[in-house]
């Protein structure tokens, strides 16, 4: 299902003009938090960050398809998509510096990001499962890099998706790179999409770049899945720079990567671009568009800063519902540990 999204008008699609520019509006402000975050990073404001520059147009349009009451279990990469479904910007830069994930206790049914590859994809099923026995009209959607469907995790939930019909949209972002693998060396498969027949459920491809064909490719996803069809779709984009600020992807990308334009192509151009050509914005609408995402990284930012250090307790505090005794054990030497040494005068 490879759109090219100069070939159609808004007409033939499921969004209106309305909605065409909020999606550019969300992508802009997506594409400044992760410049925003970068440079953070790489003056020492917080010690990692994972971009995902040229993702934008998968992660917004993902997030407008879905309705309010679905849920998302996200992981490290997905701070568009959180972006655009209505996470704080100041809440995703305090969960890098250490603070709890939901600090504002912000009203998004967002799960916490997954940091290890593919756990959140299980739980994802057990809640659409959980949701369909209690009779909810609503679905689960889990966000995924190309690398997590080399992970148990994914196949075990997709076995579990087919088998019970849980109402799960499972979205792979591929953007061609786990980390120093490309997706020739993921899998032998045609696609990733095609995993899916062998669960018994439908896989489609989207130009990944298009948010607009995102949109529409999830729209119907979560329409099947809702009806007890879970589906798994392969999002086509591709990772403009290093996985994470610790990684030099120039050690291991080739300049003459044999991929299309429309897959490497900016997102943000080429959507803003095909909206100005129908005349839904215009220079003065973009422009403002970046001033407006400006001044809120700005203010989220100054948030964030004026959130004091984080707690050691916190560390333990979220693990359980109540803590268990290894986890007061593991706190108890913490406590030995820190009276002995002054973390800010250690050297690292």
């Amino acid at each position: 299902m490879h759109r090219v999204i100069g070939e159609r008008d808004l007409s033939s699609l499921t969004v209106d003009e309305g909605d065409a520019r909020a999606v550019l509006r969300d992508m802009v402000r997506a594409r400044h938090f992760d410049e925003r975050a970068l440079a953070l990073q790489r003056r020492g404001w917080m010690p990692g960050y994972p971009p995902y520059k040229g993702q934008e147009g998968s992660q917004v349009g993902a997030a407008h398809a879905m309705a309010d009451d679905d849920w998302l279990f996200p992981t490290y990469r997905s701070n568009a998509m959180q972006l655009a479904r209505g996470v704080p910007a100041s809440d995703i830069l305090l969960f890098r510096r250490g603070h709890a994930e939901f600090n504002s206790n912000h009203d998004v049914n967002n799960f916490a990001q997954a940091v290890p590859i593919a756990s959140q994809i299980p739980h994802a099923v057990g809640t659409g499962m959980a949701m369909d026995y209690e009779g909810e009209d609503t679905a689960a959607v889990a966000y995924f890099g190309d690398g997590a469907t080399s992970e148990g995790d994914f196949h075990e939930a997709m076995n579990f998706a087919g088998v019970f019909d849980a109402p799960v949209v499972f979205f792979c972002e591929n953007n061609n790179w786990a980390i120093s693998l490309p997706r020739e060396r993921q899998t032998a498969s045609d696609s990733i999409a095609v995993k899916a027949e062998a669960y018994g459920f439908e896989g489609v491809q989207v130009d990944g770049n298009d948010p607009l064909a995102v949109h529409e490719t999830v729209s119907d996803a979560l329409d099947d899945a809702r009806a007890g069809e879970p589906v798994l779709v392969e999002s086509l984009t591709y990772r403009q720079g290093a996985h994470t600020t610790s990684d030099d992807p120039d050690r291991y990308r080739p300049e003459d990567e044999d991929l299309p334009e429309w897959r490497t192509a900016d997102p943000i151009d080429r959507y803003a671009d095909y909206l100005e050509e129908q005349g839904v914005v215009d220079a003065d609408f973009v422009e403002d568009c970046f001033d407006e995402a400006e001044a809120e990284i700005d203010d989220a930012v100054d948030a964030a800063e004026a959130v004091g250090e984080p707690d050691v307790d916190e560390l333990f505090d979220h693990v359980f519902a109540e803590r268990t005794p290894r986890i007061d054990a593991q706190k108890a030497w913490l406590d030995e540990w820190l009276e002995d040494h002054n973390p800010q005068e250690m050297e690292f």
